[in-house]
């Protein structure tokens, strides 16, 4: 069985995009921009951004910030740390754009997150308090519509 060339393509591009994903996975507390992800795997920035939405559904950008969110929410879990403290351990420069990105896809700001959520998950496996806590983008949360009776 052959395959043609572009399907050879199309799968050699999306382990270039998987690396992508597995290296923000790895290092998303260090500096990281889409350039300097994409001279990684031999790729123009515009062309991994493009590339790596339609592969994920979203750019190599968002999907950095979630995880640095996603580690930011355990960090303030574990309530031993100051929200300047989560912001830099998770590798972002700047407190007021962590705790926007933050409101954005959490819905609450850190410092409440941190309050509501310490206490409220003290007990429970770490394993099912990520689960449970996990953010959810607005584009992803379901919108219920009014039922009449």
């Amino acid at each position: 069985m052959t395959s043609s060339p572009a399907a050879a393509q199309h799968l050699r591009d999306l382990a270039r995009l998987r690396r992508v994903r597995d290296r923000i996975d790895r290092e998303y507390a260090r500096p990281l921009d889409v350039e300097a992800l994409a001279r990684g795997v031999n790729m123009s920035a515009g062309h991994l951004s493009r590339q790596f939405r339609l592969a994920y559904g979203e750019s190599p950008y968002a999907y950095l910030m979630t995880r640095r969110i996603e580690r930011a929410m355990a960090l303030l879990r574990r309530g031993d740390l100051s929200v300047t403290d989560v912001c830099f351990a998770v590798g972002c420069a700047s407190l007021g754009t962590f705790s926007t990105r933050f409101t954005e896809l959490v819905g609450v700001p850190p410092s409440t997150y941190r309050a509501r959520t310490a206490p409220a998950t003290a007990e429970m496996p770490p394993c099912l308090a990520k689960q449970v806590t996990r953010p959810i983008r607005n584009r992803e949360a379901q919108v219920r519509k009014p039922q009449l009776a």
